[in-house]
C-alpha cells in the first residue's frame, strides 16, 4: 500500500463559490504559484428575447491576468439560495411577524387569511461565526441577515408598504467544503420586540468587527404626525406590530441605524443606535479605522452626514456632521468640496431619554409661516415644503439627533441631495464611493429663486450618477474644530454617469441600456479592484449589476435581473474559508414595467411563472470566478499516460463537451476540467498549467501521469 500524502492544496481565491481544493499533489509536482496582475469582467449583452427580460441570468465572464502574461477566462452563474415564499424548517423567509414573533395575517381575502409574506428581500450579509455549530450537512457553518424592506400589497391588491411591519432573517448556510457551495439549512426571525420593531429596512452592511448594521428608511414626519397622526404610517404600523388597535405610536422611535450581533449558538441581538442620528437611512458603512461612519441618505432634498464614534467598534456613542456643498463645477453630476458642520455629541441613552418620554416635535421647535426674525427658512425632507423654525432653548441635542435634517439645516448644511443611495469604501485608495440615484430636482439651479438655499447647481441626469469622494484626515469643521477622524470625505465628483434618452427604444429604455442608470446597491472588492453597481432604475426596462473596475475604468455588465425587479442585497465576500461570494437579491419582479405592449405582456406572463405571479424575491448569488493563482505543474519527465484508461481504471465518469471542446473528470466531489488546445487544467477550482497545450490524438487524451496519480489518490 502506498503511504497517502495527507497535505492539501492550500491557495487563496478570488472567486465566487469557488471549488475547493480537496486533491492531494505530491510537494515535488507544482512550483510556486503565479500571481494576479488584473481582473477584468467582460460584460453579457442586455436580454433580447422575452424569456431572457422575464429571468434572473449572468452571461457575463471573468478574465484573469497572471505575471507572466497568461491570460484565462471564467464564466459567471447566477444561483438561488431561496424565494422569499419558501417555507424552511416551517417558517416562510420573508413572513412578517408581531412583537411576540408569530405571522401577521392578511384577512384583505374574507374567509382567507394567509400571513403576509414580502415579496422584497433587499441587504445580506454572509457571515462567519467563530465557534458556530455545524449545520450536519458537513460543510463550514456560514449566517446570513436578509432584510425584507417592504410586503407591496395584501392579497386584495392594496399597497401594504410601510402598514405592514417589516422583518429580518437569520439563516443558517452551509458552505460545502468541496465546492463551496451555499445551502441554507434554516431561517428564523430576528427578534426586534426589544427595540420596538423595524421600520422600513432597506440597504445594510457587514462591520469590519463581523456585525450587521441594518437600516430604517424614509423616516415619518414627526411634525406631520402630531397634526394628524394618520398622515404618516406610524399608527398603522404599530397597531399592526403589537396587534393592539389602541396602542399608540411614536415617530421618533424609528428611522436609526440597528446593530444586530449574530452570535456562536444562533441567537441574534438587536440594538439601535440613536446617536447616529434619525434620518432616511439607506444604510450605514464604516471606514477601516472602525470609528468612521457614512451614510446614505434616501429621498429629496436630503442630507449627507459624518458620524465619528468616540470608541472604535463601539457605535453607542459618537458626534454627527453634516456636509456643506461647496461646488466647483455643474458637469457629469458636479464637483463639489466638502465642509462639516458638528450637530453634536450624545450617547444612545441620552438620544434613547427624549424617546421615553414621549417627546414630540414642538417640544424641539417653534415654527413660523412666513420669514419671520429669529427663525430660519429651510426645506428638506421629509416634508419638501418650506418651514420657518427655531430650536427651544436647550433642545439642541434633541434637534441634532430626533431632527438631524431639519436641525442640519438651520445649522446651513445643504439639504438638496435627491435619492442619495448605497455607500462603499475603497480602503487602499481612501475614497467613498456614493451612489445618486437621480440627478435631478433639488440638484438643479432653482432657476425659480423660491427655495431657502441652492448649493447644488448641477446639470440634470435622470440617469443618476456614482460619486467618487477623497477621504482625509487632519480636517476640520465649520468652525475650525478637528475632525477626529482620518477619514473625512472632502472632494466630491461624479465618476460613473448614467445618459439618458431624449425617447424610449423600442423595449421602453429611457436610458442608454450599455451605461448604469440609477445606481442603488454599491459595494467594493479589495481583492479585485472593482466596484459594483445594482440598479434601482424606471429607466430601463431590466435593472442590472455592474462591475466597474477602478484602475482601468472599465464597466462591464454581469448580471440581469427580471423587468421591474430591483437588484438588492448586494455584497462582495472575499475569502470565507478560501472561498469568496458576491451576494445579489431580486425584489418586487414585474413591478411598474415600463416595456411597451405587446412585449410587456409576453413578459408578464412569463414572469408570474417564475415568480409565483409575482409575490416571490430571491436570495442569492453570482458563482464562477476561479482562483487568484495558477500553479505551474513541473515536469517531471514521466512519461503522460493516457486520460481515459486511468479514469476507467479508478472508476471515474469522464464527460466530453463538443461545443467548448473541454473534457471533464469526476470522481466522488472530485472534479477535472480541462479544454483541448489549452496549458491549464482545473481541479477542484485550483488551476495548474501543464508543460505543453492538452491535444488529442485518436480520439485520446494524454496528460502527466503524476497529475493524475494525485487526482485519483
Amino acid at each position: 500500500m502506498k503511504k497517502k500524502n495527507k497535505s492539501k492544496w492550500l491557495v487563496p481565491v478570488l472567486g465566487l463559490a469557488l471549488l475547493a481544493p480537496t486533491v492531494l499533489p505530491t510537494s515535488a509536482s507544482a512550483t510556486p504559484a503565479k500571481k494576479v496582475t488584473s481582473v477584468e469582467f467582460v460584460g453579457m449583452p442586455a436580454p433580447a428575447t422575452a424569456q431572457d427580460m422575464a429571468r434572473v441570468y449572468s452571461g457575463a465572464s471573468v478574465k484573469v491576468t497572471y505575471d507572466d502574461g497568461t491570460i484565462k477566462s471564467f464564466p459567471l452563474t447566477y444561483k438561488t439560495l431561496f424565494k422569499s415564499t419558501d417555507v424552511i424548517n416551517g417558517t416562510p423567509a420573508g413572513v412578517a411577524v408581531d412583537v411576540h414573533g408569530k405571522p401577521i395575517m392578511d384577512r384583505s381575502v374574507p374567509d382567507k387569511p394567509v400571513p403576509f409574506v414580502s415579496d422584497d428581500p433587499d441587504s445580506n450579509s454572509l457571515m462567519k461565526i467563530d465557534g458556530a455549530k455545524p449545520t450536519g450537512l458537513g460543510g463550514n457553518p456560514l449566517s446570513l441577515i436578509t432584510h425584507y424592506e417592504y410586503i407591496t400589497s395584501d392579497q386584495s391588491g392594496k399597497s401594504a408598504y410601510g402598514i405592514i411591519p417589516a422583518s429580518m432573517s437569520l439563516s443558517t448556510i452551509d458552505q460545502n467544503k468541496a465546492t463551496g457551495e451555499l445551502s441554507v439549512t434554516d431561517v428564523k426571525k430576528v427578534d426586534f420586540s426589544s427595540v420596538g420593531g423595524l421600520w422600513i429596512p432597506c440597504n445594510g452592511s457587514l462591520t469590519p468587527w463581523n456585525t450587521h448594521l441594518s437600516s430604517e428608511e424614509y423616516d415619518a414626519d414627526a411634525r406631520a404626525y402630531e397634526a394628524d397622526p394618520a398622515q404618516t404610517y406610524v399608527s398603522s404600523f404599530t397597531k399592526n406590530y403589537y396587534q393592539d388597535d389602541k396602542k399608540v405610536g411614536n415617530p421618533y422611535a424609528y428611522g436609526y441605524i440597528p446593530e444586530v450581533t449574530v452570535h456562536a449558538d444562533h441567537r441574534a441581538t438587536v440594538v439601535k443606535h440613536y446617536s447616529m442620528g434619525r434620518f432616511s437611512h439607506e444604510l450605514g458603512r464604516v471606514a477601516p479605522d472602525r470609528r468612521t461612519v457614512f451614510f446614505g441618505d434616501d429621498g429629496s432634498n436630503t442630507m449627507m452626514f459624518l458620524y465619528v464614534a468616540d470608541k472604535a467598534e463601539d457605535l453607542s456613542a459618537g458626534t454627527l456632521y453634516a456636509a456643506k456643498w461647496i461646488q466647483t463645477s455643474d458637469e457629469n453630476g458636479g464637483t463639489a468640496n466638502l465642509k462639516w458642520i458638528k450637530l453634536g455629541h450624545a450617547t444612545d441613552n441620552e438620544v434613547k431619554a427624549y424617546i421615553d418620554k414621549g417627546i414630540k416635535f414642538s417640544d424641539i421647535f417653534e415654527a413660523a409661516d412666513h420669514d419671520t426674525p429669529g427663525f430660519t427658512k429651510i426645506k428638506t425632507y421629509p416634508s419638501g415644503k418650506l418651514e420657518w423654525l427655531k430650536v427651544k432653548p436647550g433642545m439642541e441635542k434633541a434637534a441634532a439627533f430626533l431632527e438631524s435634517r431639519r436641525y442640519g439645516a438651520i445649522m446651513g448644511a445643504t439639504a438638496e441631495f435627491n435619492k442619495m443611495e448605497g455607500v462603499a469604501v475603497n480602503s487602499k485608495d481612501k475614497k467613498l464611493y456614493v451612489a445618486m440615484s437621480y440627478v435631478e430636482k433639488s440638484m438643479e439651479k432653482d432657476i425659480k429663486g423660491t427655495d431657502a438655499s441652492d448649493d447644488i447647481q448641477v446639470k440634470k441626469i435622470k440617469a443618476g450618477v456614482t460619486y467618487e469622494i477623497s477621504l482625509e484626515g487632519h480636517q476640520q469643521d465649520k468652525d475650525n474644530n478637528k475632525i477626529n477622524s482620518e477619514f473625512v470625505p472632502s472632494l466630491m465628483k461624479g465618476l460613473i454617469v448614467g445618459e439618458d434618452l431624449p425617447k424610449a427604444d423600442e423595449k421602453g429604455n429611457t436610458a442608454v441600456v450599455d451605461k448604469v442608470a440609477n445606481p442603488d446597491n454599491l459595494s467594493y472588492s479589495e481583492s479585485m479592484r472593482t466596484l459594483f453597481i445594482g440598479e434601482d432604475s424606471g429607466m430601463h426596462a431590466n435593472n442590472f449589476v455592474w462591475a466597474y473596475n477602478v484602475d482601468t475604468k472599465k464597466l462591464s455588465r454581469i448580471l440581469s435581473l427580471p423587468a421591474g425587479a430591483e437588484a438588492t442585497g448586494l455584497q462582495s465576500v472575499d475569502h470565507y474559508n478560501g472561498f469568496s461570494y458576491i451576494m445579489s437579491n431580486l425584489q418586487h419582479p414585474g413591478d411598474e414595467m415600463i416595456i411597451p405592449e405587446p412585449l410587456k405582456t409576453e413578459v408578464e406572463g412569463y414572469i408570474n411563472q417564475n415568480f409565483d405571479n409575482k409575490r416571490s424575491g430571491l436570495v442569492g448569488y453570482i458563482s464562477g470566478l476561479p482562483s487568484l493563482e495558477i500553479k505551474k505543474w513541473k515536469n517531471t519527465n514521466k512519461p503522460d499516460v493516457t486520460l481515459q484508461v486511468a479514469a476507467k481504471a479508478n472508476g471515474a465518469k469522464v464527460t466530453w463537451n463538443n461545443k467548448e471542446h473541454t473534457v471533464t473528470v469526476e470522481k466522488g466531489v472530485n472534479k477535472m476540467v480541462l479544454k483541448v488546445g489549452e496549458r491549464f487544467v482545473e481541479i477542484n477550482g485550483e488551476t495548474f498549467e501543464l508543460p505543453s497545450e492538452i491535444r488529442v490524438k485518436k480520439g485520446r487524451t494524454t496528460l502527466p501521469a503524476d497529475l493524475l496519480d494525485s487526482f485519483f489518490r
